[in-house]
Formats: C-alpha cells, structure tokens, sequence
C-alpha cells in the first residue's frame, strides 16, 4: 500500500478570452512544467487557506454559541432588555456573523486568489491538440 499521492492532472484552457495587446494562449511560449506547478500550488494554498478561515469563523461562532448554552444556561438565559435574552441575542447575532463570513471570503478571494487563477490560466499555454496530458 502507498502513501504516496499522484499529481492531479490539470485539464488545459484552450478557449481563452481575447484580450487587447495580449497574444492567443498557442502564439505565447510555454512556461516551464515546474513554474506551472508552483503557480498551482501557489493557488491551491491560497484557497485551502481562504476556505478554512472562513469555515472557521462561520462555525466557531456556532461551536461558541452551543458550548454556551450548554454549559452556561444562567448567563444565556440573563434579561438583555425586556424579553430580549443573552442567548436569543446571540443566536440572532448567527445570521449577520455568517453574512460577514461570507463577504469577507469574497472579498479575500476578488483580491488573492482570483488573481492567482488569472496567472494560472495565463501561463498555460494549450497543447497543439487542445488535448489533457
């Protein structure tokens, strides 16, 4: 049995979008294999790690959220102001903390890993066949 993992295979951009002053992806030399795979990986940690801050933000939140109502029923059931609770406040509080979330992922990923992608795609050059190697 082995431990060793593959390289996935990355399928070629043969249709790229024109672009003014640029020449079609077949007119560029092609850059080298291990540059190529640098800019992969380059990108793949930079979504890994976009992916898991915002997973963690998003769910730590809850994790908190459920260990306090676990653990701490008097403080989650303490009046904030009329029948306004510290657990219904903060359980309301879920839905704009997952929309930040959210937008702070698009927002990271517009600005790091967009443009990683754009790099990616405008450094492979396609194979004559427009065929996967």
């Amino acid at each position: 049995m082995s431990y060793h993992r593959s390289q996935p295979s990355y399928p070629e951009f043969p249709d790229f979008p024109e672009q003014p002053g640029q020449p079609h992806p077949s007119q560029r030399p092609a850059q080298p294999a291990a540059d190529r795979r640098r800019d992969v990986r380059a990108l793949s940690t930079a979504y890994k790690r976009l992916r898991r801050v915002a997973t963690l933000s998003a769910l730590g939140y809850f994790v908190v959220f459920l260990v306090l109502c676990a653990y701490a029923p008097d403080l989650m059931s303490s009046r904030v102001t009329g029948g306004l609770t510290t657990g219904l406040l903060l359980g309301l509080l879920q839905l704009p903390v997952t929309a930040l979330a959210v937008a702070w992922y698009e927002r990271t990923a517009r600005r790091r890993v967009d443009p990683l992608t754009e790099a990616v795609r405008r450094n492979t050059a396609p194979s004559p066949q427009g065929a996967r190697r």
